[in-house]
């Protein structure tokens, strides 16, 4: 389940490119935009690093990679919180793929076109999507309707509501939709520990930095452990889906269960750990702990996947 070295050279690309292209000051103008995305950025990630096409077949026009090297720019993202619409295009690609792309839309996706899979609930980044799709009365169809964008907890995730009645997701393409969400969750964990621990580093308490005192050390190796367990989910999750393994739903609905309680719990230390200047507009934790929570609630609470794991 570890990184092959082609992953870990691609997420070390995508790292350097956010790092110069999605610091604090980017993140919050972009998602204070018009589109709600860094379109430029977007644009980058496609035509240089080819994210929207990587779990597209080479026959469709795409990379011809799989949804591990997607979730390994999805858990990037995460880290950086940059707003990008990456989630919902990978998720409509699934599936189109699924339903073997009977519209030709793969080779648009691939080339760096948004798109979306709407739900009863909500249609991520619908406002801003090239492509809307939906399942209606069991059938994904291509929507006409142009979804209408609504305010969100989180401003980094852009949400959009649809007057037509879509069906739920169905199983399997629900299943895609956890196991990359999880990868989000990770990446955000990933930065709300590197946050922290370099907080603790910086913030002197007693003539001491507070990293140095002993409950607190306690308290950071346990966000490593939810961190590094989370992921370890997340990668299983995602072996299943690409083996086509028999209990890769159980290891999805493990992975949406666990990742969202560990964000959530990460979320909360940072706060915690940060002190007072953790609530303040200008500084990266409120986001943190708005995208915990709006990641959670994007296809049901966690008891929701355990609900699975119990029939």
């Amino acid at each position: 389940m570890s990184r092959t070295d082609e992953q870990a050279e691609l997420a070390a690309i995508v790292r350097s490119l956010l790092d110069r292209r999605a610091d604090r000051a980017a993140v919050r103008t972009a998602m204070t935009s018009d589109k709600g995305f860094d379109e430029g950025l977007w644009q980058t990630l496609c035509e240089q690093i080819g994210v929207a096409a990587l779990a597209i077949p080479e026959s469709h026009g795409g990379v011809g990679a799989s949804l591990a090297e997607t979730c390994v720019v999805l858990e990037e993202l995460g880290r950086s919180l940059a707003p990008s619409p990456l989630l919902p295009t990978a998720l409509a690609a699934a599936a189109l793929l699924a339903a073997r792309d009977p519209d030709g839309l793969l080779a648009r996706i691939a080339g760096g076109e948004v798109a979306t899979l709407a739900t009863p609930d909500h249609v991520l980044f619908g406002a801003q999507a090239q492509i809307v799709l939906a399942y209606v009365d069991g059938r994904l169809t291509q929507v006409d309707e142009t979804p209408v964008r609504v305010s969100a907890m989180d401003p980094t995730v852009q949400l959009s509501t649809l007057r037509q009645i879509v069906d739920p997701l169905p199983d399997g393409v629900r299943d895609v939709a956890l196991v990359l969400t999880a990868a989000l969750q990770v990446g955000g964990m990933q930065r709300a520990l590197d946050d922290t621990v370099a907080y603790s580093l910086q913030r002197v308490q007693f003539g001491r930095p507070i990293g140095s005192f002993q409950a607190l050390k306690h308290r950071m190796a346990d966000m490593l452990v939810k961190l590094e367990l989370s992921r370890s989910a997340m990668l299983h999750g995602v072996d299943g889906l690409i083996d086509a393994a028999p209990d890769a739903p159980a290891r999805a609905a493990v992975a949406a269960a666990y990742c969202t309680e560990a964000f959530n719990d990460l979320a909360g230390e940072m706060i915690q750990l940060h002190g007072g200047i953790a609530i303040t507009w200008e500084h990266d934790a409120h986001l943190v702990l708005k995208r915990a929570h709006a990641l959670g609630t994007l296809w049901g609470q966690p008891h929701t996947p355990r609900a699975r794991l119990a029939l």
